[in-house]
């Protein structure tokens, strides 16, 4: 084979590669089981389709602009429910996966804030996901 097409070849290769290891964050979903609410998890869950589903999916399972929040590495004892709030408050840096920072969500209000946090805790719950002790 001549260098060039050596060298074509190998950043074919290359790009299906880096491609395969991007998707695998970019398609983040999650298989989610939504159970009975409370009534203010259900209210945070409207509140979530209107501000939040766009990016991590209607039920937190992840979307193509954001993660799975009903994941285990979100369970209350690595990211406690301040953690939420301050994240769509301020926003927040990409930490955990490649879908590139948070924005603050400015449109919401604190108690708009906690019921979303209700809903995805409750959400949570129902797919095994429990407070683990953080080790870093």
């Amino acid at each position: 084979m001549r260098q060039i097409e050596k060298s074509s070849l190998m950043f074919m290769v290359s790009m299906m590669l880096s491609s395969f290891i991007w998707a695998d964050h970019k398609s983040a979903h999650v298989d989610v089981k939504v159970p009975e609410l409370t009534v203010k998890a259900v209210k945070g869950g409207q509140i979530f389709g209107v501000n939040c589903a766009g990016c991590h999916g209607n039920n937190g399972e992840g979307g193509s602009g954001g993660p799975p929040l009903i994941h285990d590495i979100y369970n209350p004892g690595h990211h406690a429910n301040s953690a939420f709030i301050q994240a769509m408050q301020k926003g927040t840096r990409s930490h955990h996966w490649r879908f590139g920072d948070m924005p603050a969500q400015k449109q919401m209000g604190l108690s708009d804030m906690m019921f979303v946090v209700k809903f995805i805790r409750e959400v949570q719950q129902a797919n095994g996901i429990k407070t683990k002790t953080h080790n870093m």
